[in-house]
């Protein structure tokens, strides 16, 4: 559920920046120049977050157990000596 909810903000935001990057003028001065730059980083920020989370993301717990299942243990031996 998560992962979906992380690729359409991805969508969602590079929708986003099709739509923007040609009316944003980075040459700009003033105000205008410095919105452009700001909203860029903004977007990148929220690219990199939604793409660490979806390639960094914890394995599920039914994953875990299934793993966990697949791994033999070893036996100790307990030796007196």
């Amino acid at each position: 559920m998560k992962k979906q909810r992380y690729i359409l903000c991805l969508l969602i935001t590079g929708v986003l920046l099709y739509y923007a990057a040609p009316r944003l003028s980075i040459e700009a001065g003033g105000l205008e120049g410095i919105f452009a730059i700001s909203w860029i980083v903004l977007a990148t920020f929220v690219i990199a977050g939604n793409l660490a989370a979806l390639l960094f993301s914890p394995l599920n717990a039914s994953k875990r157990s299934r793993e966990k299942v697949a791994v033999p243990r070893k036996k100790r031996i307990r030796s007196v000596g």
